[in-house]
């Protein structure tokens, strides 16, 4: 008679030698979906279930994975809610690779923005590599809605069940919902887990790291819209500095000292290529003032803006715009360098920091009044919904920036800090219980992002390594820290993806296999692949340097070499942030 064991090695060989039309039915899906008793107060609806086999599809990677072809799937979809609660129904889509190709793994994906999800772009992700992947819509009423549809019950009163599912509850329910359903599916009793996500996605990430310990053995996280409290408000600060010092540049303007700055900080890496790599050298070196009488012009715009002479193109925000003809004043470097060094108080001490000077000044971009031909600014985008339905909890698209100051950017991150340290904060840094189970996490950050401070990155880390390792020197830190948490800081890149402006820069587009062979093969991005996807160097192959390295060239065709920064450039990474005092992990 044959043993337990090898019964089931038999039943879960028999089970992956199905084919696609096998198991892709209603029927099996129903068969196979996680009981009731499976998670406490989850009480899933059979009747909801969708199931359809979806053969030779194509996905386009869209900057997170290379795009492929001849995928084929299950796609399955169903709804779930919790018992006791009314009106509440959350809806899970997942890709389920066909049983031949299943390699016995999970992929969580999160979202942007203000959604909890990014579509079906990123399940294709987890079919490329052999994984049943999902995503949620968090229970606000259907996968293309977001949280800021439901936020509000009615003015004055927050949806906290909305609130906590996107602080973090609704990934870890899809997740846990989606690693059953793989293990019933597949009749396997393990699998490796993984999670990937950018921007929202990458705050989502951290909050299943930093709550649930042994949920991922692995975790792709980039540029993470963490600190939300300080990070939406920081989209204001821009503008107020505008107001404060009462100029407001031409959009071209701005694009001038941008060109003139990465064409000061290109070569500091030694080499001449477009792009700024080191741009903690850039900010000791460079200072807007050096463009102080070098000109621009812009021709005249609907919405999309014309390259000046010399520079690169780049988008210009806002409506029609005239043709911008001059010179950069000394107004437009002040506002540029004030911007560049960060936010403060009146009191002189640093509310927050801004991007790295080789990023664009999207946050800056001023608006044309044809009437009294005059540039202004304006308060718009996620820092508006973020003040007045988190904050102020009213449904409102309108924010004057008439007397806010500093100081009151400051009063709006301590009222977020106080409101929401324990869903959208998403900095707690004590890792040591992932860590213990043997998780790893692979984080990368565009060094020019024009939307989340590269900086922010480097100082979560670093709370990590502080809270871990404070008996530690600081490289000592690191190396241990490096062990298990790696962060790579992507040349000339911006938010989630390559920069217009730098288009010779490299970017990661395997991330997520490097993690699969970190956890499961042990093999540890000592460096991370970056391809050159755009530009003169369209093609080109890159290595890019896990932090505190920082890349140099010894030559335009030498390759990079990895070397330790000096005190000073390392010191521009962790600024005084002491406007507030609290700490700022």
């Amino acid at each position: 008679m044959a043993s337990s064991g090898l019964l089931w090695a038999l039943f879960a060989t028999s089970a992956l030698a199905q084919s696609l039309a096998d198991v892709c039915t209603v029927d099996y899906v129903v068969d196979h979906l996680p009981s009731d008793d499976d998670f406490n107060g989850l009480v899933f609806d059979s009747s909801s279930v969708t199931a359809n086999p979806v053969y030779n599809a194509s996905a386009n990677g869209q900057n997170n994975f290379v795009s492929a072809t001849g995928l084929n799937y299950c796609n399955v979809t169903f709804s779930y809610s919790h018992a006791g609660r009314s009106n509440d129904t959350f809806n899970l889509w997942y890709y389920l690779p066909t049983p031949s190709s299943f390699q016995n793994r999970f992929l969580a994906t999160g979202g942007g923005g203000e959604s909890i999800n990014s579509g079906a772009s990123g399940l294709a992700q987890g079919i490329i590599n052999g994984a049943v992947a999902g995503l949620t819509d968090g229970g606000f009423g259907g996968f293309n809605n977001e949280v800021t549809d439901v936020i509000l019950l009615v003015n004055g009163t927050l949806n906290y069940e909305a609130l906590y599912s996107f602080g973090y509850k609704g990934i870890h329910e899809m997740t846990i919902v989606g690693k059953q359903l793989a293990k019933n599916f597949y009749n396997t009793s393990s699998i490796y887990s993984y999670y990937f996500g950018c921007s929202e996605g990458g705050r989502e990430g951290w909050s299943q790291v930093q709550r649930y310990a042994t949920q991922f053995d692995g975790a792709v996280i980039g540029a993470p819209a963490i600190r939300q409290a300080y990070q939406q408000v920081n989209h204001l600060s821009s503008g107020v500095i505008e107001t404060q010092m009462n100029y407001f540049p031409p959009p071209c303007e701005l694009e001038r000292i941008l060109n003139d700055t990465i064409a000061f900080c290109d070569p500091l890496d030694g080499k001449t290529d477009g792009v700024v790599s080191r741009t903690d050298l850039c900010r000791l070196q460079f200072n807007a003032n050096m463009s102080i009488g070098s000109s621009y012009y812009c021709a005249a715009s609907g919405g999309m803006g014309g390259g000046m002479g010399g520079g690169p193109t780049k988008r210009q925000f806002g409506g029609s715009t005239p043709a911008q003809n001059g010179t950069v004043t000394a107004e437009g470097a002040a506002v540029a360098q004030s911007i560049v060094n960060g936010l403060f108080d009146s009191e002189g001490r640093q509310i927050y920091m801004s991007y790295q000077p080789s990023a664009t000044f999207s946050d800056a971009q001023t608006n044309y009044n044809d009437t009294s031909d005059e540039w202004y600014v304006t308060a718009d985008g996620i820092a508006v919904t973020w003040i007045n339905m988190f904050l102020d909890e009213v449904s409102s698209s309108e924010l004057s920036l008439n007397n806010v100051t500093a100081d009151t950017l400051r009063g709006w991150i301590l009222e977020g800090l106080q409101k929401y340290s324990g869903t959208m904060q998403t900095v707690w840094p004590d890792l040591e219980e992932f860590h213990e189970a043997g998780g790893k996490v692979l984080t990368y950050h565009g060094e020019s992002d024009y939307s989340i401070p590269t900086i922010s990155s480097v100082i979560y880390q670093n709370a990590v390594r502080q809270t871990l390792y404070p008996n530690m020197s600081y490289n000592e830190g690191m190396d241990k820290i490096n062990e298990w948490y790696r962060l790579f800081l992507v040349p000339g890149a911006g938010h989630c993806g390559p920069s217009d402006t730098q288009p010779n820069g490299p970017w990661p587009l395997t991330t997520l296999e490097t993690l699969i062979q970190w956890v499961e093969d042990d093999v540890k991005p000592v460096t991370l692949n970056g391809t050159v996807t755009e530009g003169s160097e369209e093609g080109d192959s890159q290595q890019i340097c896990a932090f505190p390295l920082r890349p140099h060239w010894a030559g335009n065709d030498s390759s990079v070499t990895c070397i330790y920064p000096d005190e000073a450039a390392l010191d521009t990474w962790y600024p005084d942030l002491n406007s507030i005092p609290l700490p700022v992990y």
